[in-house]
């Protein structure tokens, strides 16, 4: 409850208690007239009293006349008769007296009552703001959504890097929002609604509201999630609240961000487990359905599970449009960094475009937090500026974890690890079309990595060929082909690599179609989506017997790989030991280390 809606509750008791007040008196003052015990008596004895009515504490009756009509109605105080006899033998008048309890017995309905009333409201308000509720009963159907105007974003198009398609998708968006009607003056009308879809960090929050800032208009911005709640109807009317909020300042931009906790697909969960989210999701649709475009209202949404999402919501007249916000290429990261690298004070060696040739597969906002991380990094040394070094051991640091240079690992596990990581290298450097090896090192970092190595992409891919994804899996067996090769045992280093080969593995030949003897079929309907996590596997299309021939030739690929790898650390054994040897002695090596060992090995 907010400081009006108090205030005016103060002012409706204050009054109620005052027509009380006045009733009470005005009753008194203008039907019934107050007259001493002894007045009373003094009428009695004149035989002017008529219809008495004895109570506990009062007498009441008529006053006659004497033609017998009646003159008026009386009240008197019933007094002790024994007093009442004395005092008249002596000439006393006197009446009797009893404490008016009308206020006392007001308060003692009235006041208990506040307290329960004060109590729930104190409880449930701490109750609003844990689950989020607003400030009270009174805003339950309220819409949360924070309203900002071109000022408050801050945001313009210049100000958004590395996805340059969508913005020219939204550009569009923009001319409308600032002439409506010369827009659409051949009779295109403006899409409905635009979903932003892609990855987590890769912007669509920050373009929405750049779209905002271009075009000068509110910017309504919710989050899905805060539409459902605990009571039911609350989240269809904040839908319909803030429509109609958004309405009244239009030309305006209603953003939903995280879409999919809204807008999930009905009937996939339990019977009658979601009424409330899919009241919320009916009244969207029906919101959607019942503006036109032409009023200069765009709905703007985000969300990284588009496959989760209603097909209702989907289809043209609603969200008519679909943006893909994606991971920057190479150039839109080295835009992305520059951005952010105004920021920082750099040295004269920072190349932007090396920095993003060693971040594939960064996001926007993992770019910036490496811009953070390298600027935290040089602030600890106490450097005047940001170097190229600090941006490569930010990289290393987000890629493969924090340094533990207090993980003492006892010699002969240092020697494992050695070998291990050489393994990778050597492979790496000797089959053709692997991403050149930029560092090798034993010092442990993360959780569980007791050394690792570190390729560089020369350029952003989008296809593979049976023969890369194949040197790809013989570079992740290379640790464990070189422990096997040396030390004759295998040890628990290797089960992440064993992991990533064989989803390699069980890919081609399940997703590629990549097995001569399956034949060019996809045995696996299951797509990851942009978070990374597969969806849940669906009905299995194939025989026993056919399950059978995938593991094998998983099997066959995955052995065929550990094979080649041993065949070429067996052939580049000197190399091996000499480079386990180093990683001993100097813990890193780095990329012109590796290569004045190749260059050794050659001559």
């Amino acid at each position: 409850m907010n400081r009006e809606q108090q205030f005016n509750l103060g002012y409706l008791l204050v009054a109620l208690l005052g027509i009380l007040m006045l009733q009470h008196l005005w009753v008194q003052a203008t039907q019934v007239e107050t007259i001493p015990y002894s007045r009373f008596e003094q009428l009695l004895e004149e035989g002017r009293v008529d219809h008495i009515v004895i109570g506990s504490n009062y007498i009441t009756g008529d006053i006659v006349r004497p033609d017998g009509s009646v003159e008026r109605r009386f009240v008197t105080t019933r007094v002790d008769p024994a007093i009442a006899r004395t005092l008249s033998e002596h000439g006393v008048q006197f009446t009797g007296a009893v404490e008016d309890t009308f206020f006392r017995d007001l308060l003692s309905w009235v006041v208990p009552a506040l307290v329960f009333f004060g109590l729930w409201l104190f409880v449930f308000r701490r109750i609003a703001e844990k689950q989020g509720l607003g400030s009270g009963f009174l805003s339950i159907g309220k819409s949360k959504a924070k309203v900002y105007v071109e000022a408050d974003t801050g945001v313009k198009f210049d100000d958004v890097a590395g996805v340059d398609e969508a913005k020219e998708e939204l550009r569009e968006i923009v001319a409308f929002l600032k002439d409506p009607k010369g827009y659409g003056r051949l009779g295109a009308r403006i899409p409905k609604g635009v979903l932003l879809v892609g990855p987590p960090g890769t912007g669509k929050t920050l373009l929405a509201k750049a779209v905002a800032g271009e075009a000068g208009v509110p910017f309504f911005s919710i989050s899905g999630s805060e539409f459902v709640e605990m009571f039911v109807g609350v989240g269809a009317a904040r839908v319909r609240d803030l429509f109609e909020q958004a309405r009244g300042r239009a030309p305006a931009i209603i953003f939903i961000d995280e879409l999919d906790a809204l807008g999930r697909a009905r009937g996939l969960g339990p019977v009658g487990g979601h009424d409330e989210r899919e009241q919320t999701l009916n009244q969207l649709l029906v919101e959607m359905d019942g503006f036109d475009p032409s009023e200069g209202l765009v709905i703007l949404a985000a969300t990284n599970r588009p496959e989760i999402l209603d097909p209702a919501l989907l289809r043209a007249g609603r969200f008519d449009r679909q943006v893909l916000v994606d991971r920057p290429d190479r150039r839109g990261r080295e835009a992305i960094l520059r951005v952010h690298m105004k920021k920082v004070k750099l040295a004269e060696d920072v190349d932007a475009a090396k920095v993003a040739e060693l971040t594939p597969g960064f996001s926007g906002a993992d770019l910036a937090n490496l811009v953070n991380e390298a600027a935290l990094l040089a602030t600890r040394r106490g450097a005047e500026a940001v170097t190229m070094d600090d941006f490569t051991r930010a990289v290393e640091r987000i890629v493969a974890g924090l340094e533990k240079k207090n993980r003492v690992l006892n010699p002969r596990e240092r020697e494992v690890v050695a070998y291990h990581e050489m393994g990778h290298a050597l492979v790496a450097m000797a089959l053709p079309g692997t991403d050149p090896v930029h560092k090798v090192s034993i010092i442990p970092r993360g959780i569980g990595a007791l050394g690792y190595t570190i390729q560089r992409p020369t350029e952003d891919r989008f296809l593979m060929t049976r023969e890369e994804l194949e040197n790809k899996m013989a570079v992740l067996l290379g640790g464990r082909a070189a422990e096997h090769l040396v030390f004759g045992h295998l040890s628990t280093g290797a089960a992440d690599d064993l992991a990533k080969a064989t989803e390699i593995a069980r890919s081609m030949v399940t997703r590629y179609g990549m097995d001569e003897r399956l034949g060019f079929v996809a045995y696996d309907e299951t797509r990851p989506g942009f978070l990374g996590i597969a969806q849940q596997p669906g009905e299995r299309h194939y025989s026993e017997e056919t399950a059978r021939e995938i593991d094998r030739a998983v099997r066959a690929l995955v052995q065929g790989a550990f094979e080649r790898a041993r065949a070429i650390l067996e052939e580049r054994r000197g190399q091996l030991e000499e480079g386990a040897r180093l990683l001993l002695a100097r813990e890193t090596l780095g990329e012109a280390d590796l290569k004045r060992l190749m260059e050794k090995a050659a001559a």
